[in-house]
């Protein structure tokens, strides 16, 4: 175990959503249509950091449904942000672990989305040893699946990514400060590839299934990067409930021979971003966003300053 990164974070309850029966009715009826049975129960889904709708729905039939909505005039980047995802869900192929898209809709300046429902649970917080083993391999096998990239015009990593040096001008009193500014400037070339990279993997998108397995949800920010940055982005979190993820490294088939110092180029991209954004007031519908941020920071900058003998 490595030393643990305390945090408030109220995992699986950081997101304020609306429920089932904020959505207007005609919204509600056009969802009910496209289930095909009535609506009579609904499980908000509070992980996450977005106030979007997002709640598996119980059917009259007995069936059972995963719903997301947003309202294109009240929460345009959210509504959006479901459009990208229904865009991107069709591209990954069949043998990428991840809910498959169902249906869209546009109703009266609401957009939303049916995806297939998964019987889960998300993983456990502080991370144990087998949800982390699953998560880890189904992002080997989504990378694999997803190598060479599919569909055309998505930015790259390096495009998507391009501004985030530059939040280190904000961070001159952290010590070796100049060091992992330089780090952070030459990130571009150590995460280039053709594999589609989902850039947004946390505990709360991932779910841990009955069998043991993992599956990859809340695809709306896909890139072309190098295969092994959802890996690295994954053992974030395990790191800060004290998991030795360098153990983790050493045998994972897609970091373990990654160069160490393009690893950490990575670590202090991803440190400035997360230690700048902390910074900045909460939105109220995301009470929790600046404080995970924080402590993601807090968790990378740690991590990077071992890994780089700076302590």
């Amino acid at each position: 175990m490595v030393g643990v990164i305390a945090t408030t974070i109220p995992h699986g309850r950081t997101a304020r959503r609306l429920d089932w029966a904020h959505l207007p009715p005609v919204v509600r009826t056009a969802i009910e249509r496209r289930l095909g049975s009535r609506v009579v129960g609904s499980e908000s889904q509070d992980a996450g950091y977005t106030p979007g709708f997002a709640s598996v729905l119980v059917c009259a039939d007995g069936s059972r449904h995963f719903v997301k909505a947003a309202s294109l005039k009240a929460q345009r980047a959210i509504a959006e942000a479901y459009r990208e995802e229904s865009r991107n869900l069709p591209l990954l192929p069949p043998t990428v672990p991840a809910p498959r898209l169902q249906w869209v809709l546009d109703q009266d300046d609401w957009f939303a989305l049916g995806i297939q429902y998964v019987e889960s649970r998300p993983p456990h917080r502080p991370w144990v040893a087998e949800d982390l083993r699953a998560a880890a391999d189904a992002l080997v096998e989504a990378g694999r699946a997803l190598t060479p990239a599919p569909g055309l015009g998505l930015s790259t990593f390096a495009e998507e990514f391009a501004a985030y040096p530059e939040y280190w001008s904000r961070l001159t009193h952290l010590p070796h400060h100049a060091e992992a500014a330089e780090l952070a400037a030459g990130f571009a070339e150590v995460t280039a590839g053709d594999t589609l990279v989902h850039t947004d993997i946390r505990d709360d998108n991932i779910l841990i299934t009955p069998d043991g397995t993992a599956s990859v949800c809340d695809w709306n920010w896909p890139v072309v990067g190098a295969d092994w940055i959802d890996s690295l982005l994954l053992l974030i979190g395990p790191r800060g409930d004290g998991v030795d993820v360098e153990a983790v490294i050493a045998d994972h088939p897609l970091l373990a021979d990654v160069p160490a110092g393009s690893l950490d180029r990575l670590l202090a991209l991803l440190t400035g971003f997360f230690l700048v954004s902390a910074t900045a007031t909460a939105p109220r519908t995301s009470p929790y966003l600046r404080t995970v941020q924080g402590w993601q920071g807090e968790v990378c900058w740690d991590w990077l300053c071992e890994r780089r003998g700076w302590r």
